[in-house]
């Protein structure tokens, strides 16, 4: 069976009214998630500047990640970041010079050192983490309860059927 956005064809060439109706609601959620992606995108974008002017949103999610879990190797949040260390690496290159972070000596390696952040970071990364929570409870109050139980649901559905496969 091959599907595309507009229809499922089974074997034998022919088109259900189920799937063809299956395929229109993927399609809504596929258009959703389009607007909801490029408005968080945004939402980055204004986050990081809001911590700092030169600060870029990939350098924002790297040093929101740092406040978040606390200081880190490089090669760890890589992994965590599902980056390459280089990329690690030059945006703590950036963070550093920003004065968003430094740069600590493992006391087991010494050839070694984690990124932790700032107090000046932690603390704009938390206004941001604070702010952006509250747009959220802002947006979601008026709904019912039924509904954002609903919501947070599926989407913990999505996230644990959704593979990068």
């Amino acid at each position: 069976m091959t599907t595309s956005a507009t229809m499922t064809v089974g074997v034998a060439g022919t088109t259900t009214p189920a799937s063809a109706v299956a395929d229109h609601a993927i399609a809504e959620v596929e258009d959703q998630f389009s607007v909801l992606f490029n408005r968080v995108r945004i939402l980055m974008r204004d986050r990081a500047t809001g911590v700092h002017p030169e600060l870029q949103p990939v350098g924002f999610k790297m040093l929101n990640a740092i406040v978040r879990f606390g200081p880190a190797h490089a090669g760890a949040l890589a992994d965590a970041l599902s980056t390459d260390k280089s990329v690690i690496s030059r945006q703590a290159a950036i963070l550093e010079s920003l004065g968003l972070i430094e740069r600590q000596t493992d006391p087991s390696d010494r050839r070694a050192s984690f990124l932790r952040a700032t107090p000046a970071a932690m603390e704009k990364i938390t206004e941001q983490r604070l702010s952006d929570q509250a747009l959220l409870y802002r947006n979601l109050r008026d709904w019912e309860p039924g509904d954002v139980e609903r919501l947070a649901a599926l989407l913990g559905r999505l996230n644990s059927a959704f593979t990068l496969a």
